[in-house]
């Protein structure tokens, strides 16, 4: 039987006890919650990644993302350009729902609901490092160091807080990682962190890192099947102004003939820089003047030139997602930390003669997604269902377990992630695309349209009016556009149904009374 004074001892230790577990608890709850960063490449198309099926890029480290972790094969956006992607990432909403639909001089709201601020509110510490290009600084982020506009390749200036720009000398991909790696050692212990890795690379005028010119010279790339595409039957395909052969500039993409001392992307390096980089190009001019080519000839020559800078601007990106990689493993954060790599948008790498993104086909339509969740995410899963990237914002929120507000469009796809499969997994069937931008900078006419798993609808306008139908199972390259063709009407009414219900359900007025009057 305990005395009075056994009892006053208990009830002291147990009050002692309580004060000092409801004081750690929310640490301990904090902690089991894992960290998350989102690193995010801007126009790096899927089809250029070893996990993807390319068998020429160099890209181990996005490979070992996707084989420790998830790999989307279906990973769609709704707007294929890069400010409203960035945009429809903050939100989980459609750029006419979030106000941003083309890549002007629009700022961005940031007063309006950011996935950023509903992390902070769930006690998790943000940072959003690198590429930004929303013509706003960063909202709901307790760091930020990012780019201006769309920042440049060599010697770029990055914003910090308050509003401090800083000129550093190096190449863009190393100085991100290293603002990311100086935010992650800084941060506060006490609380998860969240952190966007905004990285410039595959942009456009494709600037690779000194130690990766020429990584591909030995490599002589076979053309799409579509290069050579005439696009009969497709309207707006013709009317683009996006082609390697018309379009791309010998000059300032593909560095023939630069003046080192004037030319705004090339003047900024240094000596050091500037010798090497030059001494390079030099023999790539001195190639092209003395062959004189012409005709076939010469577009074939440019999409050679194209891929290599291209692909050789995408090592640096991959090398500094393993250097990401190796530090989280050197500090033990590797566990417990989600990684997530996706890309704003698709791009063409010379399918149908091209470069850029905007339209609804696949090669734009589709972008990379790979994610790595230490014991939730078996290693090795591939997910095909129709994910859109309003559907990052929700998913990010559900990682974090934080509450995920109630005007994101997307939903969660982190049932759809777990092994075993959650059972019974609602998921959509259709998804629903919609691009604005026209005329400039390359005359893709306006368009929305519905993707299934096997067939995509799309209606073109501002200046034309024409419907285009694709069976993605008999014609995946999209070169035969099939509507109106005998024995479409069935699927092509179907089609137009759901199109319209998802209008509908995403409340896009515009698209709607287009959609009516088409009608008619």
């Amino acid at each position: 039987m305990m005395t009075s004074f056994s009892i006053r001892r208990f009830l002291t230790f147990y009050t002692l006890a309580c004060l000092l577990l409801g004081c750690l608890y929310p640490v301990f709850a904090q902690e089991s919650r894992p960290n998350i960063i989102f690193i995010f490449s801007d126009d790096h198309a899927y089809q250029a990644i070893g996990a993807y099926g390319n068998k020429i890029a160099k890209t181990p480290n996005i490979d070992r993302l996707a084989r420790e972790g998830a790999i989307l094969t279906n990973n769609l956006v709704t707007n294929s350009i890069c400010g409203p992607s960035r945009a429809t990432l903050l939100t989980g909403k459609y750029s006419h729902m979030n106000g941003y639909r083309n890549n002007d001089r629009t700022r961005f709201d940031t007063t309006q609901t950011l996935f950023s601020k509903e992390l902070r509110k769930s006690g998790y510490q943000t940072a959003w490092v690198g590429k930004m290009h929303l013509n706003s600084l960063p909202a709901g982020f307790d760091y930020w160091n990012v780019l201006p506009d769309q920042g440049f390749y060599y010697n770029p200036q990055f914003i910090s807080q308050p509003n401090d720009t800083t000129k550093y000398t190096g190449y863009v991909s190393d100085l991100i990682t290293k603002f990311s790696t100086d935010f992650i050692e800084k941060r506060d212990i006490s609380k998860p962190f969240f952190l966007i890795v905004g990285h410039k690379a595959t942009h456009r005028e494709w600037m690779p890192d000194l130690q990766d010119l020429g990584a591909y010279d030995h490599i002589n790339f076979p053309l799409p099947a579509t290069f050579y595409d005439d696009y009969k039957g497709r309207e707006a395909a013709l009317k683009q102004d996006m082609s390697i052969d018309k379009t791309m500039r010998l000059k300032l993409d593909l560095k023939v003939g630069v003046d080192y001392d004037k030319d705004y992307l090339y003047k900024r390096l240094n000596p050091e820089q500037r010798k090497v980089f030059k001494g390079y190009y030099d023999k790539i001019t001195k190639d092209y003047e003395d062959q004189k080519r012409t005709g076939k000839a010469l577009v074939e020559w440019k999409y050679q030139r194209y891929m290599k800078d291209y692909l050789a601007t995408a090592n640096s990106l991959d090398r500094n997602i393993g250097k990401l990689l190796d530090y989280l493993d050197q500090k033990g954060l590797a566990k417990n930390t989600v990684v997530i790599y996706a890309s704003d948008q698709g791009f063409y790498l010379g399918e149908h003669g091209w470069f850029d993104k905007r339209f609804i086909y696949e090669e734009s339509l589709k972008t990379p997604f790979v994610i790595r969740y230490p014991g939730v995410v078996k290693p090795g899963t591939k997910v095909s269902d129709l994910i859109a990237n309003i559907d990052w914002a929700p998913t990010i929120l559900n990682i974090a377990r934080a509450k995920i507000p109630s005007d994101i469009q997307g939903k969660s796809f982190l049932p759809l992630l777990k092994s075993p499969r959650e059972a019974k997994v609602p998921w959509r069937k259709e998804a629903y695309y919609h691009y604005y931008e026209f005329p400039e900078p390359h005359h893709v006419h306006p368009h929305f349209g519905v993707r299934t798993s096997r067939y995509k609808l799309a209606y073109f306008y501002g200046g034309i009016s024409s419907w285009e139908l694709y069976d993605l199972e008999t014609d995946p390259t999209e070169i035969s556009n099939i509507y109106g063709k005998a024995g479409t009407a069935t699927i092509t009414a179907d089609l137009r149904k759901k199109l319209e219900s998802l209008m509908v359900q995403y409340k896009d007025e515009e698209a709607i009374k287009i959609f009516t009057a088409a009608k008619k």
